[in-house]
């Protein structure tokens, strides 16, 4: 970039203040100036070594020219349309060798938010798209805050997630704004913000209808002076004891419910520091930074940042060419089919719903309507929702559709029916895809005059939560085809993973195994609870026989069986449960009776020790099959692999993945002292 004033669009000089490759900065001549992040080469904006260091020119600017008068205050704001800065840059993280190297980069960081903080003249920040993390905490310090309403915009701390809590004084500040409850709890789940919500809590002061009002809102805000919000008394008495002591009971009650704090050390460290200086400030900021660095060089935070890694490949996958879906039809009204049918509806596409059941049909509808209700608080977002579903039982959809996906019963014949009636009416160029867990997509093709066409898109149980979807590639398949499936799945907000079609795919194989390995134990006499509860210890979201009795349990025998695993014969307790139609959640009892969603569990009270060594020796077979799967080339690569299993399967996110946790030196460890024990 010259250093020469040059003339901005929007009537602004540039400001000659040396080479700037990630922002802009420019005085109008209003004497507004206007830091314009727009990070080269980069489709969003993080903060990174280079972004900071631009950004202190400008700030080490904007001091000097404030104090000459010329300048009346400075903007903040994006030149990236879905990107105000959606957080830190991690991949400079793992350079961080050291607490001290750590807490080193931290305090440059810092030192420039409280630059913003201090600042002579007011600086706005004008908030378009995701401001997430170390965007949020720049936000914070600037002394207004202006958001747009557009759908895209959100806000939040999620950096629990990365195994670290917000350490550029993120902590302190939205306190300050927000109080400790509302803040403590945002930081604690990760949860991002509608700006809405953002505005009510504190995080935000003005709220614009759309992007192109907020450079407007911004210049209106500094000519007609703004004053730095102070903290509210009701905020500053419930940081103070003994309400800080209370509140702090009940965030540590309601995190170890939902994480172990072996397992998660950030949400509980973060609760110790709220604990030990919530009531000073001034110290808390001090101490977040001593707090922070241990858990930046953790082998948790390290693996969390891994699994991140890997879902950004998974979305890779998909090309930016593709085509846009506007249009779904889904056939098979039962709760895959429902849920499938809710997603896509969710995610802003229309769906046609067919099935020759009227009354699946209306359960369908119900089923989605409640999940409206929990996606969209606005009456309007919900109606519009409920209007995008159609149900279709004669099919009509079918020629309209963009994709059409299949979800009925789990046998071969009916879908080769199904999919042989469909091809001469679907229009060129739309997706055929089944949402089969295991039965080879070439088979099911078979018979069809373009055989290439069919893939699979196969769903997880319960859609709404579960984020994979194997895109399945039979021998005939075609890239564009998957290409186009691989896009579908990005456009809904999940994550594909391209997989070969064998039996079982990749997260339905390494499941088998574990699941059928443990009710072997059961059927030896191993209690069910001290099964489930070894495989939580080792980090499974919940345990094998809870799974198989969610997946349901004929499901389960039917897979293990195409794989050619062994399930016990007619006579084991699951073959006993299924024929007698006990067959898990869906039909309220299976391994466990279940009440009101939840299984009823008898004593849990055993041993630690115990429980980690059981828990390694439960989960050994699914990698002993993510090993086969990835000697035969089940899906491209082992990345691929732990990506899979980690979001199709929840294997514990902070273990990096089943292949990168049997390479690391804490499984060779743990196998050796199981052995000599």
């Amino acid at each position: 970039m010259s250093t020469k004033a040059r003339w901005d669009p929007l009537g602004a000089f540039e400001h000659p203040i040396g080479e700037l490759q990630d922002w802009r900065y420019y005085i109008d001549m209003d004497g507004i100036a206007w830091a314009i992040f727009d990070r080269a080469g980069e489709s969003a904006n993080t903060l990174g070594r280079r972004p900071t260091e631009e950004l202190a020119l400008i700030l080490a600017n904007l001091d000097e020219t404030a104090g000459t008068g010329r300048v009346k205050g400075l903007v903040i704001a994006s030149a990236k349309p879905r990107s105000f800065i959606s957080g830190a840059d991690i991949r400079e993280f793992d350079g961080y060798s050291s607490e001290t190297a750590v807490a080193h980069e931290v305090s440059r960081a810092t030192a420039e938010l409280d630059r913003i903080e201090r600042s002579r003249v007011p600086i706005v920040a004008a908030i378009s798209g995701y401001c997430l993390g170390g965007g949020l905490e720049l936000a914070m310090a600037c002394q207004y805050r202006i958001a747009d309403r557009a759908e895209t915009t959100r806000l939040g701390l999620p950096e629990v997630k990365l195994g670290i809590f917000p350490g550029l004084n993120g902590t302190v500040r939205s306190i300050r704004l927000a109080g400790a409850p509302a803040a403590m709890e945002m930081m604690l789940t990760g949860r991002m913000l509608r700006p809405e919500a953002a505005r009510a809590m504190g995080l935000v002061d003005q709220l614009v209808a759309s992007p192109d009002r907020l450079r407007w809102a911004a210049r209106k805000a500094i000519l007609r002076g703004i004053r730095p919000r102070r903290e509210k008394r009701l905020h500053a008495l419930m940081r103070q004891s003994p309400i800080r002591g209370m509140l702090v009971k009940r965030m540590r009650a309601a995190t170890a419910e939902k994480a172990r704090k072996e397992h998660y050390p950030a949400p509980f460290a973060l609760i110790d520091l709220f604990e030990q200086f919530g009531g000073d400030l001034t110290r808390m900021k001090a101490a977040e930074t001593r707090a922070f660095a241990p858990l930046m060089v953790s082998p948790q935070a390290r693996a969390l940042r891994r699994v991140f890694r890997l879902s950004e490949l998974l979305k890779e996958q998909a090309p930016k060419s593709a085509e846009p879906v506007r249009r779904v039809h889904v056939i098979g009204a039962g709760t895959m089919g429902a849920d499938i049918a809710a997603h896509c509806v969710a995610q802003g596409l229309a769906v046609t719903l067919q099935d020759l059941s009227s009354d699946a049909l209306e359960a369908a509808r119900t089923r989605a309507y409640a999940h409206f209700a929990k996606r969209f608080r606005r009456s309007g977002e919900r109606k519009a929702a409920e209007s995008r579903l159609e149900l279709d039982g004669a099919g009509n959809g079918v020629e309209r559709a963009d994709v059409v996906i299949e979800a009925i019963v789990e046998r071969l014949e009916p879908k080769q029916q199904l999919f042989a009636s469909l091809e001469p009416r679907m229009k060129p160029g739309a997706i055929m895809a089944s949402n089969t867990s295991s039965l080879p997509i070439e088979k099911i093709a078979a018979g069809l005059v373009d055989p290439a066409r069919l893939i699979g898109l196969h769903f997880f149980n319960p859609v709404p939560q579960l984020p994979l979807v194997e895109v399945v590639r039979s021998p005939l398949s075609r890239d564009v085809d998957i290409g186009r499936g691989c896009a579908f799945v990005t456009a809904i907000g999940k994550f594909p993973l391209v997989t070969k079609s064998t039996p079982g795919f990749l997260v339905n194989r390494v499941l088998a195994p574990y699941m059928l390995g443990a009710m072997q134990r059961f059927e030896r006499g191993d209690e069910r609870e001290r099964i489930d509860e070894a495989a939580r210890v080792f980090g499974m979201p919940m345990g094998p026989l809870e799974l198989a009795d969610q997946v349901g349990l004929d499901i389960c025998m039917h897979v293990g069986e195409i794989l050619g695993l062994e399930t016990g014969g007619p006579e084991s307790k699951a073959a006993r449960l299924v024929a007698a139609g006990k067959l898990g959640k869906k039909t309220g009892e299976g391994f466990y009776v279940w009440k009101d969603g939840k299984p009823k569990k008898g004593k849990i009270d055993f041993e630690t020790a115990e429980l980690q060594v059981l828990g390694r020796e439960l989960i050994a077979p699914l990698i002993d099959e993510c090993e086969k799967c990835l000697e035969e080339g089940v899906v491209a690569d082992g990345d691929m692999v732990d990506a899979g299993v980690v979001f199709g399967t929840g294997f514990a996110p902070f273990r990096g993945g089943p292949l990168h946790y049997r390479a690391t030196g804490d499984w060779r460890h743990a196998r050796i002292r199981s052995e000599a024990a």
